[in-house]
């Protein structure tokens, strides 16, 4: 099984991010093919950038980012789950996308974007595929875009998708498993 690290990227009180991760995680278990592990940038809160060193160089001085750097190395594959900010993805994630380089390296990585209105964060979704791209990460082609999160959202405040919104998160899920695989024997050829 591969190890999968779901990033949950919103941080503010009131966040929908986590009831998100924890769907989108609910299928990926599903899938068999996972061990999935959620992690929630509201409860690490990582600083903002602190290490004097570049990421290239790998020289952490500080136990938070040893502790994230770990986490990320033994990830096979990522999903993030983002709400759209003004426009982008929020600055936490790419906070903690660029407190490492080479952990991120030669992944697959599927994205679930949202927001509250009927863009579905789709803007966010666009500018952190660029961002990805930069770290060597695959982003899938395939992602789910969620509009109007707190209409899919039931009485419990849990996810009750759309037909849509589910059958998009299972075929993501089934490509990134696909990619995981192809990219694993990457990583193994360097």
């Amino acid at each position: 099984m591969y190890n999968l690290k779901i990033i949950s990227s919103s941080v503010r009180p009131g966040r929908k991010g986590p009831v998100v991760a924890e769907w989108i995680a609910g299928i990926a278990r599903k899938s068999g093919q996972f061990n999935v592990e959620v992690l929630d940038l509201g409860k690490l809160n990582l600083p903002l950038m602190n290490e004097s060193n570049h990421p290239m160089m790998q020289q952490y001085q500080h136990e938070h980012t040893k502790a994230w750097s770990a986490k990320i190395a033994e990830a096979d594959a990522f999903i993030f789950v983002t709400a759209e900010y003004d426009y982008s993805y929020p600055a936490p994630l790419k906070n903690a996308l660029e407190y490492l380089i080479h952990e991120w390296a030669y992944k697959a990585a599927g994205v679930v974007s949202y927001s509250v209105g009927p863009f579905a964060g789709v803007r966010a979704l666009a500018s952190l595929k660029a961002d990805l791209l930069s770290l060597k990460v695959v982003s899938l082609a395939e992602s789910v875009t969620i509009p109007s999160l707190l209409e899919q959202l039931n009485a419990d405040g849990e996810m009750q998708p759309t037909e849509i919104v589910s059958k998009s998160a299972g075929l993501m899920i089934q490509e990134l498993v696909r990619w995981t695989k192809g990219m694993n024997l990457i990583r193994e050829n360097k």
